[in-house]
């Protein structure tokens, strides 16, 4: 309201009276000097950067004709809006329901029961606190009051506890559960907010908005609703069904379920729907006794360790094969079953008072004498608890089963993600026609919603054209030169470009069995062929029986001390032999005790299958850790990159990683790598530091400690590059990086680069190199292929047209070559670029840095300087066994009640190898 006039609702104080008028100003004395403000220049606007828009398709490359899994969407009714309305659901008395799952239960029977007083209106529901429609509902507030039997999910998977007073289930309430279970809810439905569906089609011509957002918000849920009706379990856009047909066992009481991930996307060709396979892991359906016995790799249930089945299934969902009751699973009894007691209160005897009298008795006399269930072994393990904690329900364990599509959120190990690899793949062809099916069976062209806004999704696949760039020239020993084949070459009768001299080493043995004497004879063999002379060891030091069973720091010390009393100094490598082949806890103390305490350049292997193929691979990562070079691009050699070769140019490579599902509570670890020797690409270092749990933006690039001294990983990067490319600081800087959504492009330009630019204006005031960002995106669900062919496209294709953003500058690269399932392209997004780059010449940068990496002797499917900094955080961050925190601190993301949990630093790498590719 502009006016000032009294309107009759006026704010009053406390007492009700009208407030107070403010205080008069001060009296100013007569002998008052007034003195003059010193003119301020007016404060530097901060500049905002986002996205750049695309320069122009690129052209180099043969021409190639796709087809993706992108499927063309019409809208017609382009004039009409979404109405937003908030939703209030809770009980007759008042409490919320935040049962997950009732809501749409809830407004399911609103629609149903009050479907004139809504004129019939059809709902997109987010299962929340959001409700949209396609135009108003008659009032911008409604309120009802709905009657429901029982509110588990359409799943389901109801958070209803049974309340039977004390028996083990509430069957003995059998003539009253019906009433007893149905709930009054109360539901308000308010308006929030109006979005033109109009703003679906601007976005289309690149012109996004939050109302854009909103919209295509709308049509995910009612994607999302489409499927929560027909029973699926969703998790964010992906959809999985209960079929047994889609389950495959990994192992340890888990399953892959597969499904499909289906959303909308903003293309070049205009609205598409995007549907692809996805997979998530569910917990075993079926007696809870088989889980935990698979869970936990044991033969029968009385070996089962309990503390852990406790932790494993709480809040799991049961249904009970005697009345197929619903429940949650609270705990386990602290008794075994014969020996539990509870209160039974007994029908018709009554004390003298005219109370109910109550008997104890234990669960298992009043499941097998009261109710004559046969039980066969659950007397003599404790029951489910499925009750509240002052009032417990137990249930014998034979009793109970779990309830399918409950997901399974702990991380998954080696051999688990090995089965499920194996076990989801599929070629090409393959994936094309169970894409198509699930297009069909999902039957999108009868949910109501979408035909109110008048959209219709077309069955076929989009068709697409790309370019397969033709692979660049590498540079191997004695001057010869080489093209890959189909994303591939070897080392079969060549030499390494760079090879080293490997001259005081030795050979470690922690228990491995292998004949020794041969390995390292085959070692010497191999690195001749490759160029790489490898004097005879210094010696082999065989671990000692007594420390076996010693924990792995103490095996690793003891054998240091072992090391040190008979080698006459330093070596310069250490060759270490471990028992398993993944995964041994030795490693990360072993890797600490080389890099940090003594810095010496270490390589390990577990000798199981070792032939000439294994040794090569070997030899080329023990070389790129001495500083030898395996192979260089021609274009580096001569040096003729455009655009980096001819001014000083340095690479980063910026990615986080975080601590696995269930480890919320562990630092995530950023690492970022840089290239070094200018005009080189293929050479690089890293540097690594822990932050904050679950933290995305980097945030010790620039850490400014004093007015002279700064701590951050740039500075770092920037004084190795100065150091190594002959006392020149780079003019231009391309950063890439991973692990990114789109919804954080905005902070890798105003917060990370910031940080970056600040820590190159510290290092020289007058300095201003010129930057390029580039997201790397592998989580995305667009895929190609070739039509009429079986094979998964050529490596080297690239596609910047039809499925890419409007007005985004974006990209998808498929370097690699997909020999097993179908390839996943690379998705890059350019978010900006004052070098000057062209389409063609960013293209083929990304690729050639696809041909770099120094440990295969393939293209991959990532830029290297990304994959190093993957590896640079997974090695580095293995120095601190950071579980052991896990157990102990509050798992909502580092906070405890006492404020933040102080991240544990990591160990800095001693000097001799912190510039080398130890992480090779």
């Amino acid at each position: 309201m502009d006016s000032f006039e009294p309107d009759g609702n006026g704010a009053r104080d406390g007492n009700g009276a009208p407030d107070s008028l403010p205080p008069p100003p001060p009296v100013i004395p007569p002998d008052f000097v007034p003195t003059r403000v010193e003119e301020q220049e007016p404060a530097k606007k901060k500049v905002v950067r986002v996205p750049i828009s695309r320069r122009g398709l690129g052209s180099r490359g043969q021409r190639i004709s796709l087809l993706t899994n992108h499927f063309k969407v019409n809208v017609t009714n382009v004039e009409g809006h979404f109405y937003h309305y908030s939703v209030s659901v809770s009980y007759e008395d008042g409490r919320p329901v935040d049962g997950k799952g009732a809501g749409r239960k809830v407004i399911d029977r609103v629609q149903e029961t009050y479907n004139a007083e809504l004129d019939g209106k059809d709902f997109a529901y987010d299962g929340e606190k959001s409700l949209f429609t396609v135009g108003p509902l008659p009032r911008n507030k409604l309120e009802f009051t709905v009657v429901l039997e029982d509110i588990s999910s359409n799943r389901n998977n109801g958070n209803a506890s049974p309340d039977a007073h004390g028996s083990p289930n509430g069957t003995d309430r059998k003539r009253l559960r019906r009433p007893y279970r149905s709930k009054t809810f109360k539901v308000e439905i308010s308006f929030a907010a109006k979005i033109p569906i109009q703003a679906i089609a601007n976005a289309l011509r690149g012109q996004e908005s939050e109302n854009s957002q909103e919209a295509f918000r709308v049509l995910d849920i009612i994607l999302r609703q489409h499927a929560a009706k027909q029973g699926c379990l969703l998790v964010r856009q992906s959809f999985f069904h209960n079929d047994p047909k889609n389950f495959a066992d990994v192992g340890g009481g888990v399953l892959g379920c597969r499904g499909f991930h289906s959303s909308f996307r903003t293309t070049q060709g205009g609205l598409s729907l995007n549907i692809d396979v996805s997979t998530t892991m569910i917990i075993q359906p079926g007696p809870v006794v088989d889980f935990l016995i698979a869970n936990q790799n044991v033969r029968d249930p009385f070996s089962i360790d309990w503390a852990k089945a406790k932790r494993t299934l709480k809040n799991l969902r049961i249904k009970t094969i005697t009345s197929n009751q619903e429940y949650k699973i609270t705990g386990l009894s602290e008794k075994l079953c014969k020996e539990q007691m509870f209160s039974l209160k007994q029908k018709n005897v009554k004390d003298d008072d005219g109370e109910v009298q109550e008997l104890e008795i234990t669960v298992y006399d009043y499941f097998v004498n009261n109710r004559n269930i046969d039980l066969r072994y659950s007397g003599d393990l404790p029951c489910i608890n499925v009750g509240k904690p002052k009032r417990p329900t137990y249930i014998p364990l034979e009793l109970c089963e779990l309830v399918s599509l409950q997901r399974y959120t702990k991380a998954l190990t080696n051999l688990q993600r090995a089965s499920l690899v194996e076990k989801s793949r599929q070629k090409p062809q393959e994936r094309m026609s169970v894409l198509s099916n699930a297009l069909k069976l999902s039957k999108y062209d009868n949910e109501p919603m979408l035909r109110s806004c008048g959209i219709s999704i077309s069955t076929n696949f989009a068709q697409v054209e790309g370019r397969v760039l033709p692979a660049p020239r590498l540079k191997f020993g004695n001057g010869e030169d080489f093209s890959p084949r189909n994303g591939r070459w070897n080392f079969n009768n060549k030499k390494l470009v760079q090879p080293t001299k490997i001259e005081r080493w030795a050979v470690v043995n922690f228990s491995a069995r292998c004949d020794i004497r041969s390995l390292v004879r085959d070692l010497i063999k191999c690195g001749e062929m490759k160029g790489i002379l490898i004097d005879q060891p210094f010696d082999v030091f065989e671990e000692s029986p007594q420390f076996r069973r010693s924990s792995p720091v103490v095996r690793v010390e003891k054998m240091f001390d072992e090391i040190q009393s008979k080698l006459p100094g330093a070596p310069q490598f250490l060759l270490c032999l471990l028992p398993e082949r993944k995964n041994s806890d030795l490693y990360g103390p072993w890797k600490r005790k080389n890099l940090a305490d003594f810095g010496i350049v270490t390589q390990c292997m577990a000798p199981m299958r070792v032939n000439d193929q294994y040794l090569t691979n070997v030899l080329l990562k023990i070389n790129a850790k001495l500083g030898g070079l395996n192979s260089l691009l021609a274009v580096e050699h001569s040096p003729s990159i455009p655009i980096v070769s001819k001014v000083p140019t340095i690479i980063l490579g910026m990615d986080v990683s975080h601590g696995s599902p269930g480890h919320s509570d562990i630092p995530s670890i950023a690492a970022v790598v840089s290239s070094r020797h200018w005009p080189l690409i293929s050479r690089y270092r890293a540097a690594v530091r822990t932050q904050s749990p679950k933290v995305e933006m980097i945030d010790s690039l620039f850490k400014k400690v004093s007015d002279t001294e700064d701590e951050g990983i740039i500075r770092e990067l920037l004084l190795d590059f100065y150091t190594s490319s002959g006392k020149r600081k780079p003019e231009q800087i391309i950063i890439f990086r991973d692990g990114v959504s789109e919804s954080q492009f905005n902070q890798v330009l105003n917060v990370e680069l910031n940080q970056i630019i600040e820590a190159c204006k510290f290092l020289d005031e007058k300095w201003s190199p010129k930057f390029a960002v580039i997201v790397a995106q592998k989580n995305h669900h667009t895929k190609f292929f070739q039509s009429g062919s079986p094979d998964n496209v050529p490596p080297g294709t690239v596609v910047d047209n039809k499925v890419c953003h409007p007005r985004n500058y974006d990209f998808y690269l498929c370097a690699h070559a997909g020999m097993i399932g179908t390839s996943r392209p690379t998705h890059y997004h350019v978010l900006f670029d004052e070098i000057g780059f062209s389409s063609d010449e960013l293209q083929e940068l990304v690729h050639s840095l696809s041909y770099v990496y120094q440990r295969s002797t393939t293209a991959i499917s990532v830029v290297a300087p990304i994959c190093y900094a993957h590896l640079a955080a997974s090695q580095v961050g293995s120095f601190i066994k950071f579980d052991d925190l896990s157990e102990t601190s509050s798992s909502q993301g580092g906070m405890t009640s006492a404020g933040p949990v102080p991240v544990p630093q990591l160990p800095r790498l001693q000097e001799k190898v912190c510039n080398s590719m130890f992480f090779c």
